[in-house]
């Protein structure tokens, strides 16, 4: 899934399940597929439009242009060297590229680059990464041996690897169980991270997740990031897992200041053992961790014992106080589970199909179709006086690097003019428990003062840099008292 500037969530899977729900408008068939396998869903209206991919799309990857528009790359037989586009605009539908990628891309990772172009990283047999769109100086792939160095032996252990965009504009790669600093434009390892304690893998298949934890103090010499990486399942648990023998997943995350001197990780411990769930960052700047399993891998039937109730993760908190349980959901969300968040700041749950075709009936874990949210305790009737709603500028507002920003928003209750942030979140595409291309960035408030009748401004700076805020669609929240207001779109150009 992926969230698009208009408010409407992409969606998609593989195209040879078979036949799925949706019927494809007009009568359109592809190769005997009268079915969609694709489909835009409006949050506003709760309706869905089917689309039409004409390759598979299966275990691929994307992330969002500069423009908004919505770059899907990879997948599976004839689809693994395509390039996918999805305009937001009424009525568009997908378009699609052969052969434009230069080695086939399954369970690959894509990144946005400060220069607007997307990096393509490894993949089912490729220990390499590319560029897209191609230049004639970046037409090549380029060789990765981090991506050999961490392939275990019949299991992999290092597809959809974590990758972020560091503050000095070198990529955060962490594969299997460690992590490297890759300067990509000269093709150089420049940090070797250590191994996360214990060793144990938390990629693909032993799947964890992953975030860069919220970026702040914008403008201060040297800005702290630091990841989190959660859950995942012990060395040899995919093995077994086929054989039908479910070892109990991973129970520790291991967060990392990745700027640091002599980085180390910290180990925490979830008050739950999780595989296959995903980490997305909330716009007051907590994590929430949601869906997957608490036995076996990612896999088709590999995943038991369903993880119902979403944890909240507060980064500011003490070790030791910084998980909450969360209200149990209804519905197992196993392999092949999706979350985003939406402007509301709801998260949307969708997906489960842990088997090699739709199975709507008469299994465990049936094929899912049913979508929920997630609403955090932010949107709680009680804090409706404190929950702040942006007046000016408008949704859609375009916005410079390093310019000061008037934001108004109006407040029925008392102020407290000390407790009051802005965020800036970038929304991610999202796929087998992993977060593409997903930052939060706090812009501190320097001057917070009223305009009117319960009505106030706040003004930020706007990020210094691509580095810190590759050009492109933002949500934007004003936070009053840990209470984030309903977004609005920005786009940084």
């Amino acid at each position: 899934m992926q969230l698009l500037y208009n408010d409407r969530v992409i969606m998609f899977d593989r195209t040879d399940f078979g036949k799925s729900n949706l019927s494809l408008p007009n009568g359109t068939c592809v190769r005997n597929d009268c079915t969609a396998h694709s489909a835009e869903y409006d949050v506003t209206t709760n309706t869905v439009r089917p689309l039409t991919v004409q390759s598979d799309i299966w275990c691929s990857s994307g992330s969002v242009a500069p423009n908004g528009n919505l770059i899907q790359t990879g997948g599976y037989d004839i689809g693994e060297r395509r390039v996918r586009v999805f305009k937001p605009c009424t009525g568009c539908d997908w378009k699609e590229y052969e052969n434009t990628l230069g080695v086939s891309r399954w369970y690959a990772t894509d990144h946005i680059l400060p220069d607007g172009r997307q990096i393509i990283i490894g993949g089912r047999g490729q220990f390499n990464y590319e560029f897209y769109p191609k230049t004639e100086s970046s037409s090549n792939v380029y060789s990765l041996p981090f991506l050999v160095q961490t392939n275990d032996p019949n299991e992999e252990n290092n597809l959809y690897p974590y990758v972020f965009l560091n503050v000095d504009g070198n990529l955060f790669i962490f594969a299997n169980n460690r992590a490297i600093l890759l300067d990509y434009v000269m093709n150089k390892v420049v940090k070797i991270y250590p191994q996360i304690p214990g060793g144990d893998p938390r990629s693909y298949p032993s799947t964890g997740s992953a975030v860069l934890l919220p970026l702040r103090n914008l403008t201060a010499p040297s800005i702290e990031a630091e990841v989190l990486v959660c859950g995942g399942a012990p060395k040899g648990s995919y093995v077994q897992a086929i054989k039908g023998t479910f070892v109990e997943a991973l129970n520790t995350c291991g967060r990392i200041k990745i700027n640091d001197p002599k980085p180390q990780w910290v180990v925490e411990t979830m008050p739950q053992a999780r595989v296959m769930s995903d980490m997305l960052l909330l716009p007051d700047g907590t994590v929430v961790i949601i869906n997957g399993a608490s036995f076996g891998t990612a896999g088709w039937e590999l995943g038991q014992n369903p993880v119902l109730e979403p944890l909240v993760y507060r980064p500011d908190n003490a070790v030791g106080s910084r998980f909450e349980k969360q209200n149990p959901a209804p519905i197992p969300r196993m392999y092949h589970s999706t979350a985003v968040l939406l402007r509301d700041g709801r998260v949307l749950v969708g997906g489960s199909n842990p088997h090699d075709k739709y199975e709507l009936a008469d299994e465990l874990f049936p094929t899912e179709l049913r979508l929920e949210a997630f609403s955090p305790d932010y949107l709680d009737a009680k804090y409706s006086k404190l929950r702040p709603r942006i007046v000016d500028p408008k949704s859609q507002a375009k916005i410079s690097y390093g310019k000061k920003l008037f934001i108004r928003f109006s407040l029925t209750g008392s102020i407290a003019t000390n407790l009051v942030m802005v965020t800036i979140v970038a929304p991610s595409f999202n796929t087998h428990s992993f977060s593409m291309n997903q930052r939060l960035l706090v812009l501190a408030a320097e001057t917070v003062k009223k305009v009117g009748t319960m009505t106030y401004q706040v003004q930020v700076t706007t990020p210094g840099s691509g580095n810190l805020a590759p050009s492109g669609y933002y949500l934007l929240y004003v936070v009053h008292q840990q209470i984030p207001s309903e977004g609005i779109w920005v786009q940084i150009l």
